[in-house]
């Protein structure tokens, strides 16, 4: 009889690995194998990439997976090569062409057509996409054939830059809301070019604050060392920085934990200008307690708890 290999038990671990995912592999797939890689308990992404899409796919271990809607929120930023007179099935390289057409279009041409979809516009989802009708994904729905009708979203686009331009690719730079369709934008600038277009690459760049900076690829994790690899990832509070900060004393950090509503007007500690949504610390502001709302009269209440900061 064969003998099987025992599992190995996974282990808690917390924080965010920036990871600059490689083309050809699904954000899910270079999750599993990143958590594979940790061997950690609980993981989750942020946000998808196409599978022909590199770079930045933030990764939450642990307890920073009680955060990561906030970077599904978030804007972003891309870099794409856009390839003028070719329309596909799917709006990148990975789907069948449609149609081709001579192009026949200036840099002045383009900048005047960019200047069109900067600020907020509609987007029609793409066919293939995640979204679900009916529990099914889009996608599965355009293999078989069938195109649905779909609703027109609105996303703002914050910055659109040319980059570079040589017939028939030009390169562009967008900073964009959640929800934005990269591909979609980029078939839309061809059809107002009157020539088409598709995606031939696609870059995400920044995901909130978060960068490329100190991220690292599926390889240089793998080549570390085991007992190393868990101090690549950043901190859970990577992913609040944004956030204005509260320091508590010890009574009170102890009172936060348990889920009370703290009064702090009174308290003599240094507290946001405004209302709205807080990261807050004790000891001096090295041990993140967790989230909350800081609200009118100094009022400061839990939202999301650092179990492990008890």
């Amino acid at each position: 009889m064969a003998q099987t290999t025992p599992k190995i038990p996974r282990v808690p671990v917390h924080g965010v690995l920036l990871l600059d995912k490689p083309v050809g592999l699904s954000s899910n797939d270079a999750l599993v194998r990143a958590k594979r890689l940790l061997n950690a308990q609980k993981a989750g992404h942020t946000g998808t990439l196409d599978p022909f899409a590199t770079g930045l796919l933030p990764l939450c271990f642990g307890e920073a997976t009680k955060f990561s809607q906030d970077l599904l929120e978030s804007d972003k930023t891309y870099e794409t090569v856009v390839h003028l007179g070719i329309r596909t099935a799917t709006g990148d390289t990975e789907g069948e062409v449609l149609d081709t057409r001579p192009v026949d279009v200036s840099a002045e041409q383009i900048e005047r057509v960019l200047a069109r979809f900067r600020g907020d516009i509609s987007q029609v989802p793409p066919m293939y996409s995640a979204l679900k009708r009916d529990g099914k994904p889009l996608y599965e729905y355009a293999r078989a054939g069938i195109t649905l009708e779909r609703e027109a979203r609105k996303v703002t686009i914050h910055a659109l830059d040319l980059l570079s331009y040589e017939a028939p690719t030009l390169r562009l730079r967008v900073s964009c809301s959640k929800g934005t369709y990269i591909r979609v934008l980029g078939e839309d600038i061809g059809a107002a070019l009157g020539c088409g277009a598709h995606l031939n690459a696609l870059r995400r760049t920044a995901v909130g604050t978060l960068t490329l900076d100190g991220a690292i690829g599926l390889p240089d994790l793998e080549a570390a060392p085991a007992a190393q690899r868990e101090g690549l990832l950043a901190p859970v509070d990577a992913l609040l920085s944004s956030f204005p900060q509260v320091v508590l004393g010890e009574e009170l950090a102890r009172r936060f934990l348990q889920g009370q509503r703290l009064a702090l007007h009174d308290a003599g500690l240094a507290l946001p200008a405004s209302a709205g949504r807080v990261r807050v610390y004790a000891d001096d502001g090295r041990r993140l307690l967790g989230t909350a709302q800081f609200a009118a009269y100094g009022v400061l209440a839990p939202e999301r708890l650092i179990a492990t900061a008890a």
